[in-house]
Order: C-alpha cells, then structure tokens, then sequence
C-alpha cells in the first residue's frame, strides 16, 4: 500500500474533492485556490475522515474530505477533528 497514493486513483481522487471548492471539513475556512505550495500551512491536502490507520479506505469518495495543511496535521489520526484548546503560555 505504500505507493498506492502516487498511483491514477488517487490522484484522480484529489482532483475531484479539490475541483469542488469545499472549505476544510475541520475548520470551516475556506481553502484559497491561488495558494499552490506543498508545504503552505493553507495549502489544499485530502484527509480523509476515518483515518487510515484506523480502517479507513484510501479510494473511497464518502472518506475524502478537503483540508488545510495545518489543520490535517494537527488532527493527525484522530477521529474526532475538534481543534485541541490553545494553551497559554503560562497560568492567568
């Protein structure tokens, strides 16, 4: 399964969900369409909502979601993708 994500499928996949201009299933926000960079924190990237370390199927449409950069990384392979509370730098 470790090439899978460079095969046709899957990048036809990823044009699909991009081609619809879906905010980022997480935060709400929508995702500029003029940022192209693969390291741009607000970059477009397929997530997909049940995690592949999970179960999750790779092909699978209902599994993929448009996301920022930042905001898939920071859920990483939880399945709940609330935001984690900003912790403060020291106690008020």
């Amino acid at each position: 399964m470790a090439g899978i994500r460079n095969g046709r499928p899957y990048r036809r996949l990823v044009a699909e969900v991009k081609a619809l201009g879906a905010p980022c299933w997480i935060c709400g926000h929508n995702i500029p369409a003029n940022v192209d960079g693969r390291r741009h924190p607000l970059a477009f990237t397929l997530d997909h909502a049940q995690p592949l370390s999970k179960g999750g199927s790779l092909l699978d449409p209902d599994n993929a979601r448009s996301a920022h950069r930042k905001c898939n990384s920071a859920r990483g392979a939880r399945t709940d993708h609330k935001r984690q509370p900003v912790r403060a730098s020291r106690r008020w």
